[in-house]
């Protein structure tokens, strides 16, 4: 985890990467999913910050990885997973760069959950 922000410069779409020791826990189903004081917090230009949780942190069992991919100019081409105890609500609800472009490293080994598709994403701290 970096000691301090990571700032990817970029005068029209700004990426900014910073530990985040709040506590992080996401539910689906009455199930926790994650569980950490360990995620990275990713601000991407004006879109809304998304907390990056560290794989060890996740209880992949919850997983199942899917076919769906995306490719983003700015991190690289990313991989999904659903949570089959959400229900077709939770297909594709987390995403992950396994090996993000150089300037957003960081993520790398870590998930992000669609806010929408799970039940609760809280944050302590």
């Amino acid at each position: 985890m970096p000691d301090k922000p990571v700032r990817i410069p970029g005068p029209d779409h700004p990426i900014t990467i910073t530990p985040d020791p709040a506590h992080i826990i996401v539910i689906v189903a009455d199930r926790v999913i994650a569980d950490t004081r360990a995620a990275l917090t990713l601000q991407e230009a004006s879109y809304p910050a998304v907390h990056y949780i560290p794989r060890e942190d996740v209880d992949m069992a919850q997983l199942q990885r899917t076919d769906h991919a995306t490719y983003c100019p700015y991190k690289g081409d990313a991989s999904y997973y659903s949570i089959p105890a959400g229900g077709a609500r939770s297909g594709n609800a987390v995403w992950s760069y396994e090996s993000p472009h150089e300037a957003v490293a960081k993520i790398a080994g870590y998930l992000a959950f669609y806010p929408d598709r799970v039940d609760a994403i809280r944050v302590d701290g």
